[in-house]
């Protein structure tokens, strides 16, 4: 065998197995039942939850709760099985939380709470069209 096609051989190998490495830890979508059927299978892989924040009828978010400190937050999710849960998240409040069309938790389940490592929001006034 010739030089180059060993190198290549092996430059497709390690290809195949970084992809491989990486799509075994990606975390999938669910809604706030399939992440907790998970959870209680015993798996600890993260889940991303998409949902938007509860609000009242005036159209207030509710459920809202900084910690003392201010370096924790819980909040109130809703599903798009209009499933509520309260979220829990070990960090300060997203800046942009109160504004945000939609929120995406990523996480999983410990005891009978939502816990998020990471959040992301879909701010409204980002994506709408500006006229010129």
């Amino acid at each position: 065998m010739k030089k180059s096609s060993i190198i290549g051989l092996v430059v497709i190998a390690i290809a195949v197995a970084i992809i491989i490495s990486t799509s075994s830890s990606a975390s999938s979508y669910a809604n706030f039942d399939e992440a907790y059927a998970l959870a209680t299978k015993g798996s600890d892989e993260s889940i991303h939850v998409v949902g938007e924040l509860k609000k009242n009828a005036l159209g207030e978010v509710v459920g809202l709760q900084p910690s003392q400190d201010m370096l924790s937050v819980e909040f109130v999710l809703v599903d798009e099985n209009n499933k509520e849960q309260k979220v829990y998240l070990n960090q300060p409040m997203p800046t942009d939380l109160l504004k945000s069309d939609k929120v995406v938790v990523i996480g999983g389940y410990k005891s009978d709470r939502f816990v998020a490592d990471k959040v992301l929001l879909k701010c409204p006034s980002k994506y709408e069209e500006t006229s010129l």
